[in-house]
């Protein structure tokens, strides 16, 4: 999610109450928001999975959904570049915030 703004890649986010709404500007195109919804429920369902059978190899899997369906929606859809590697923590964290806001219904696919 790196912003096409230049003034905005080089901000520093202090709380992710203040990087949430930079994260959601990054997040405008619907197939974009619904690849991430999609890329943080299966990595939920490795990770249950993997505790249930006891099997590490659904943890190799969870890096693959999260990242994979995340970076083929801004690469395609987005047109812009994940943030993920400038703001790791609160990129992730942001994700299962998004994740958690489509749910409880405070957040769309076709939001903007």
């Amino acid at each position: 999610m790196i912003s096409n703004n230049p003034k905005t890649e080089q901000r520093k986010f202090t709380s992710l109450k203040e990087f949430y709404p930079f994260y959601l500007t990054e997040h405008q195109n619907t197939t974009n928001r619904f690849l991430h919804f999609t890329g943080i429920a299966i990595l939920c369902l490795c990770f249950i999975t993997s505790m249930l059978f006891h099997d590490v190899r659904f943890f190799a899997f969870i890096p693959v959904a999260a990242y994979g369906f995340a970076w083929i929606g801004h690469q395609f859809f987005e047109k812009n570049k994940p943030v993920t590697l400038k703001h790791p923590f609160f990129s992730i964290a942001c994700d299962f915030l998004f994740f958690g806001d489509i749910i409880m219904g405070r957040q769309s696919f076709n939001d903007k």
